[in-house]
């Protein structure tokens, strides 16, 4: 059976973390997964939702109205939208007023929010509906002998209140997904960090500093490389990891991978299909391991 979403990028993927979306576009339709472009989508709100309460609900409702338009759930591939965009149709819920005026404003534009499309995450449709199982069975290459680090992210999992898409204080929904795969993936007591991305502009050493932590963690305990599933994290990883052993006189070369990109070389994909030539950490090893289970 087939499931349909509408895919929702979200901004840092559209501008930055192209990968994300490359691997996603070419890895779900073999699931099975169809994604549906929606038409006219806008940034999530998350940075005005401590600014501007009315502006961020109106383009959280917006956007979730468009999908309902299109008669399409959601599908985030950044945990950033996820957690605006589900907070915002929690709070449209509680408050009769707040929807009233977000509606109004709506109405100018044809649309109508009724907070109907439920909006997921990548990693809950892989793990929940579509399912580990079938994962397993399009394998081809396994990933035996590789010691892989789950990294979810804070905006899955936190606050418990409103985000449920896995146990906030034990997620273990990705690390199921990597060892289908065939690797080990063990919880490790640094898993739960916040990697830094949200100092990363106002106190950008603070940030590096965070990122930097979770990486000598990472390699210290023997990990192979590290599974992302949102950009934000991904990016303090990956594109950063450069710029920490420069400012902090490392010396870390740790591979950095979306889940969706692993998958994807796992089930035989090329490495422009699942953009990795644009991951900027050092994958090659990694890929050598991969295509050598074959």
């Amino acid at each position: 059976m087939s499931l349909t979403f509408g895919l929702y990028p979200g901004c840092i993927i559209l501008t930055e973390q192209y990968a994300y979306e490359i691997a996603a576009r070419n890895v779900l339709p073999l699931l099975d997964v169809k994604l549906v472009d929606l038409n006219d989508i806008s940034c999530c709100g998350e940075p005005l939702m401590s600014m501007n309460k009315l502006t961020w609900l109106y383009l959280a409702a917006r956007n979730i109205a468009i999908a309902e338009k299109s008669n399409v759930d959601i599908m985030c591939l950044c945990n950033a939208c996820y957690l605006s965009l589900n907070k915002a149709k929690k709070l449209l819920m509680e408050n009769l007023n707040l929807l009233e005026k977000i509606n109004l404003i709506l109405n100018d534009e044809g649309l109508k929010y009724t907070g109907k499309p439920k909006v997921k995450h990548l990693i809950e449709i892989l793990h929940d509906d579509v399912g580990i199982n079938k994962i397993r069975e399009k394998i081809r290459f396994k990933l035996v002998g590789l010691k892989l680090a789950s990294y979810t992210g804070c905006h899955l999992l936190r606050p418990s209140s409103i985000i449920k898409a896995d146990d906030p204080e034990n997620p273990s929904k990705l690390n199921r997904l990597v060892e289908a795969l065939g690797a080990l993936s063990p919880r490790y007591p640094e898993e739960l960090e916040c990697c830094g991305a949200g100092l990363l502009i106002p106190k950008p050493d603070g940030g590096l500093s965070y990122a930097s932590t979770q990486l000598k963690a990472i390699v210290n305990r023997g990990f192979d490389g590290v599974v992302t599933v949102c950009p934000a994290c991904h990016k303090m990883f990956d594109s950063k990891q450069a710029v920490i052993n420069q400012t902090l006189g490392l010396n870390i070369e740790l591979p950095v991978i979306y889940y969706i990109q692993i998958l994807g070389l796992a089930m035989g994909l090329s490495m422009m299909d699942i953009g990795l030539h644009l991951n900027q950490s050092p994958c090659d090893k990694l890929v050598a391991k991969v295509k050598g289970n074959g």
